[in-house]
């Protein structure tokens, strides 16, 4: 069962009716319990990183959320999904991450883009992962977000993205998490092939 996590923040419909047509057994859940139970998690999100804290927060589900990746089942984050897993954001000064992985999220600072960055960008996957089996290495995906993660572990990297003169990281992960800040659902057969490959991994 894969649960995706209901917490008020953006579209879920279209994750999961995306992770279903490829095959997955798929609920969207706000449930504390069916997330600890769950044998893959995604966390999709659209939005501010405080509210989504915040909402994370009074559901009762940040918690379960970090045991769940803790437990290094095989887990998904998306957009807003990946920069809660970090501990704080410029976005929402005060408002505490998951603090899953180390670093901060950070807004883009060239002045001769357009912000919110918004439309299809290359990634450059720099390693490996099992959910980018078969994809090509330099895909294009969608993106729409004014922050970005700045790991403080490089080894989190995955793939990397520029926009104006700036790189970010558009792909982190550990061997069973991965989190991408473009939506994978939106990317056409790139994104269903990462997310064929989480269904079926």
């Amino acid at each position: 069962m894969i649960i995706v996590v209901d917490y008020g923040m953006g579209n879920l419909r279209s994750v999961s009716k995306a992770l279903e047509f490829l095959g997955g057994k798929v609920k969207v859940s706000s449930v504390p319990e069916e997330i600890l139970k769950a044998d893959k998690v995604v966390l999709p999100g659209v939005g501010a990183f405080g509210d989504g804290m915040r909402e994370l927060t009074l559901r009762g589900l940040a918690e379960p959320l970090r045991v769940f990746i803790q437990s290094k089942k095989p887990f998904l984050g998306i957009c807003l999904g990946l920069q809660l897993l970090f501990p704080a954001s410029e976005e929402s000064a005060g408002s505490k991450g998951l603090d899953i992985f180390p670093g901060e999220v950070i807004k883009f600072r060239s002045r001769d883009v357009k912000i919110p960055h918004m439309g299809w960008n290359q990634v450059r996957q720099i390693k490996e992962h099992p959910f980018l089996k078969g994809i090509p290495a330099e895909s294009f995906f969608y993106f729409v977000h004014s922050f970005y993660a700045k790991p403080k572990n490089a080894d989190l990297v995955i793939g990397l993205t520029g926009y104006g003169d700036e790189e970010f990281a558009s792909i982190l992960g550990t061997d069973t998490a991965l989190a991408t800040q473009f939506h994978p659902e939106k990317s056409q057969q790139a994104g269903l092939d990462l997310l064929r490959n989480f269904v079926q991994i």
